[in-house]
């Protein structure tokens, strides 16, 4: 899933990174944890990781966070995994209109604290009659949530590589230094996903790369809900123990659908060899190599350095 703020809010993100930086993670954080928690759609406790970017293509501002989440949640009661539909996982209108609340409302409460910096191109917010107006700006627009469907591990750990420790460029987008300017790659996305390329001033270049310099100190990676660092060990567990119980019941009933002179035997949980094929329902499994499965299959943990704060 992927939440941005709105391009009004990139002057006063670039004065004050410190403290809306966070305050982005929490509100994307607790919209979900709200939306997932409401019985009218998930009504299950999440959990998750959130990695924040802070460029585009072209090396623009563009804050947003990326948030991989398990599919599914904990019941309020933890007796069992709640799955969510295999396309679908939380509405992203409701979760964009949360998150615009949720952030909206923490900027005001800064606001009214003194915790902003406003200078340069932000002076004129200092007044109250400009700050409303930027506000109310914001309450108009839709805010952009993007959700994708439930993935394999294997696009997991596609994602955690390509974007748990990505900078704004990599040296494979830069194609020439010349006469003092840089020309690279980026993608078009107004236009089907086209590469092209930009060339830039070098003093030009080197600005909009350090726009994405983060203070000192602020983590890119948190985590969130059932992956809290506070609890995660114990509850991820628990989650791993409901998981494989609703695997066993999933292949349980699946064997009894396909040949139901089996529904008085024992369920075993996993297909064995002269069980029915899952798949096409017909004929006999034969068993010719036995794989191991991953322990990050399971594993909502997943393989990623615990160094960062819930």
């Amino acid at each position: 899933m992927i939440s941005t703020l709105p391009h009004d809010l990139n002057p006063l993100v670039l004065q004050n990174p410190r403290v809306l930086y966070p305050l982005l993670f929490h509100s994307v954080s607790q919209s979900l944890l709200d939306i997932a928690g409401d019985p009218k759609h998930l009504g299950a406790e999440v959990g998750g990781l959130a990695v924040l970017h802070t460029w585009g293509q072209q090396l623009q501002l563009h804050p947003h966070l990326h948030c991989l989440l398990p599919a599914g949640g904990l019941a309020p009661d933890g007796s069992r995994w709640v799955p969510c539909r295999p396309d679908f996982f939380l509405p992203v209108r409701v979760l964009s209109r949360r998150f615009r609340r949720l952030f909206l409302e923490g900027l005001e409460r800064l606001y009214d604290q003194g915790q902003l910096t406003l200078t340069g191109r932000c002076r004129e917010l200092a007044e109250p009659t400009p700050w409303k107006r930027l506000l109310a700006t914001l309450r108009d627009k839709e805010w952009v949530v993007y959700a994708k469907e439930p993935c394999d591990s294997e696009h997991v750990l596609k994602y955690l590589s390509r974007y748990v420790y990505r900078v704004a460029i990599s040296n494979h987008r830069l194609v020439a230094l010349e006469d003092g300017q840089v020309t690279f790659r980026y993608k078009d996305y107004k236009r089907g996903h086209r590469l092209r390329t930009r060339t830039l001033e070098a003093v030009e270049f080197l600005r909009r790369l350090m726009l994405h310099v983060l203070p000192k100190g602020l983590h890119k990676v948190r985590y969130f809900g059932l992956m809290a660092n506070r609890h995660r060990s114990q509850r991820l567990a628990h989650c791993r123990t409901l998981l494989d119980q609703l695997v066993d019941a999933i292949g349980a009933s699946e064997r009894v659908e396909a040949d139901p002179a089996w529904a008085d035997e024992p369920a075993r949980g996993r297909v064995q060899p002269g069980d029915a094929c899952p798949v096409c329902r017909q004929g006999r499994m034969q068993l010719v190599k036995t794989y191991y499965r991953h322990r990050a299959v399971w594993d909502l943990s997943l393989a990623v350095p615990d160094f960062d704060t819930s």
